[in-house]
């Protein structure tokens, strides 16, 4: 297990070093002058080279890369060019919007999607697998965006049981905030809960097919102890890879839904800085989306030789 963990960890800082350098290559080829974007159009050339010079702008492509490495490695950041702050720190403000908004959604998700799927697999090809099928189909049919906004409609408007938008803040309100994050998390998880439904309808057939499983039945163990102890289990593991993903990419930002529901998380932070063209903000969060979607899959891939002893080998 120590080889296996220290393997996926000398993997793990290869990917996020290989990221980084991919990142801000991107965004250093990038037209535009952030100096003059700074001071305006109306600023001289030789205040736009001191401010160049102060900011390191002047410098060579692998002499910035370095300064910008060591700054996140060492805790000084760049700072924002609209905000006038150090970008960690609007990370970790945003991040407490999308943190537990994503969680929330993969919470809703996997509590729908595990008994859906378990169901569909046990009653295949009959009238709950139709019907599952049918719901599912539906749900990966439905725009995010759109889903939205039926249910600021339905729960919103017509009823007025959560928010229509905003976030008040958690240390204003945390009941408050919870509520402004329902709907937005109903509309990610409900899609998401189609997908993982129909990947553990498909993971249970096949393990239920296996030999062990029709072992297991012709001893006469009882339906629950069957299904729940010895075919979920294996079941899960191609489950947990796309739950993985998913998990990754609701932290990386919803940024069409944080944007139909107004909350100040990291994909609107990345949207307004991509339309303000605030560098510093977008390579950061950038990375940041990057290295938790990376991180998020390094857990699953330890969660797979937990479930699964023979992946430690691989």
């Amino acid at each position: 297990m120590a080889r296996y963990l220290l393997k996926r960890i000398a993997i793990l800082v290869l990917l996020l070093f290989a990221i980084s350098l991919v990142v801000f290559s991107v965004l250093f080829a990038l037209p535009g002058d952030p100096a003059q974007i700074i001071l305006g159009l109306n600023a001289t050339e030789e205040t736009l080279a001191n401010l160049r010079a102060e900011l390191g702008l002047d410098q060579p492509f692998f002499i910035q890369y370095t300064r910008w490495i060591t700054g996140l490695l060492t805790g000084h950041g760049s700072r924002s060019i609209n905000y006038d702050m150090p970008v960690y720190e609007l990370i970790f403000s945003r991040l407490a919007v999308t943190g537990p908004l994503a969680l929330m959604a993969m919470f809703l998700a996997v509590i729908i999607s595990l008994p859906l799927g378990i169901i569909a697999a046990r009653y295949q090809n009959r009238p709950p697998d139709a019907a599952v099928m049918f719901v599912t189909q539906l749900g990966l049919a439905t725009p995010e965006f759109w889903l939205g906004i039926l249910l600021i409609l339905l729960f919103a408007v017509q009823f007025g049981l959560f928010p229509a938008g905003g976030f008040a803040g958690w240390e204003v309100s945390f009941w408050g905030s919870l509520k402004g994050l329902m709907l937005p998390a109903l509309a990610l998880g409900l899609i998401r809960a189609s997908i993982l439904t129909r990947l553990t309808r498909s993971s249970m057939l096949e393990v239920l097919r296996e030999d062990y499983i029709r072992t297991a039945w012709a001893k006469g163990l009882k339906e629950r102890t069957v299904i729940y102890v010895h075919a979920l289990k294996n079941a899960l593991i191609p489950v947990l890879t796309i739950l993985g993903l998913q998990l990754g990419q609701l932290l990386a930002g919803a940024i069409i839904i944080e944007n139909v529901y107004y909350l100040p998380g990291l994909g609107r932070l990345v949207f307004q800085a991509i339309g303000q063209r605030d560098l510093p903000v977008i390579r950061e969060v950038v990375l940041f989306m990057a290295a938790a979607v990376i991180v998020v899959n390094f857990l699953v891939d330890l969660a797979y030789a937990y479930i699964d002893p023979s992946f430690r080998n691989r």
